[in-house]
């Protein structure tokens, strides 16, 4: 029987608002793989999240409709302050960053958002090699300085390139990284950890439970088949990480039995409270970022024992000990640093 308690959200200053460590993350929105609700339930979901304390949520401009559905759930509620709404414009393709170019891409989002200020606009740039990443920077800080964005982060970016931005752009002015990290991709520790420290920016983490497949659900399960057709979007890419990236099934497996005693130590917490739990007791890690299939699948209760303790070093030494069997510890040189999986 899995533990039933609850504890106080823990939050954290992000700009000028304080905001949970867990967010509500929207990327299923994009696809109907994961499986899909109407819109209403989808509003309905925001609202049962909020409710709970949850009233952070990450979205991005191709993230479907997920930008227009908060638009909508945000714009009904009686004190719209009351959630924040993180975006982003990701210039994928090779990009001229005029003003005329950032301006139109920051207010698709608001009218999309349906407001007049974006709360954290999170900003990623596919090719480092073109330095237009610092032109764009500078013209969203001009945007926040006139008022259209309240906070401005980075998504996907690297270690160097953070502290590039960071040193040129002056303090405080990026306030997150949204990248990458997990028990099985502990990238974030080769470097961007110090970064983070240095210019007092938080990451925001995704793929912090791989898809799901740290859980209760995948112990003392057979290797499931990357091509059956069974797998989400998301599985396939986590399932792939852990075979080729990180280890082998079986080693996985290891892992998520150590999870299991470790959740048994602290009064039978799961897997995935531990799994986001060794996350965010990383000094550097603001909120990590839960997928929701709003309407369809959510996890806010089992979300909410990730609070209230903290893993001791009995727990953190097993953990170590399976990873230490692994390849996760090369991943930086062997997939690149964060973000380098999408260049």
């Amino acid at each position: 029987m899995l533990g039933t308690r609850s504890h106080p959200k823990e939050t954290f200053l992000l700009g000028p608002f304080t905001v949970p460590r867990v967010w509500v993350g929207l990327w299923q929105l994009s696809s109907n793989a994961w499986g899909s609700a109407s819109a209403a339930k989808v509003r309905q979901a925001m609202a049962r999240h909020v409710e709970m304390g949850y009233n952070s949520f990450d979205m991005a401009d191709h993230y479907g409709s997920a930008e227009i559905l908060f638009g909508q759930f945000k714009e009904s509620l009686l004190n719209p302050t009351d959630v924040v709404g993180a975006t982003k414009w990701c210039a994928f393709r090779q990009t001229e960053p005029s003003r005329s170019v950032v301006e139109t891409a920051i207010r698709e989002r608001m009218t999309r958002m349906r407001t007049t200020t974006i709360d954290l606009l999170q900003f990623h740039w596919q090719d480092y090699s073109d330095k237009g990443y610092l032109i764009a920077l500078q013209i969203l800080q001009d945007l926040q300085n006139e008022g259209l964005i309240s906070a401005v982060g980075l998504c996907n970016f690297d270690a160097i390139r953070t502290d590039e931005i960071c040193t040129q752009l002056g303090p405080g002015f990026i306030v997150s990284n949204q990248v990458q990290f997990s028990l099985i991709d502990t990238r974030p520790l080769d470097g961007m950890a110090d970064v983070c420290e240095r210019h007092n920016l938080r990451l925001l983490t995704y793929g912090t439970l791989c898809g799901g497949f740290l859980a209760d659900k995948w112990l003392n399960q057979p290797e499931p088949d990357l091509y059956s057709g069974t797998l989400t979007p998301s599985q396939r890419k986590y399932l792939d990480m852990i075979l080729k990236a990180w280890g082998d099934w079986a080693l996985f497996q290891s892992l998520l039995a150590v999870l299991r005693v470790i959740g048994d130590r602290h009064g039978g917490l799961s897997i995935a409270n531990i799994a986001m739990r060794w996350v965010l007791d990383h000094s550097f890690v603001g909120a990590v970022i839960i997928g929701a299939r709003l309407g369809v699948s959510e996890h806010t209760d089992d979300n909410d024992r990730v609070f209230g303790f903290t893993l001791d070093e009995e727990d953190n030494q097993a953990i170590e000990t399976v990873q230490a069997q692994s390849s996760g510890r090369r991943m930086i040189t062997t997939v690149g640093d964060c973000g380098a999986e999408y260049r």
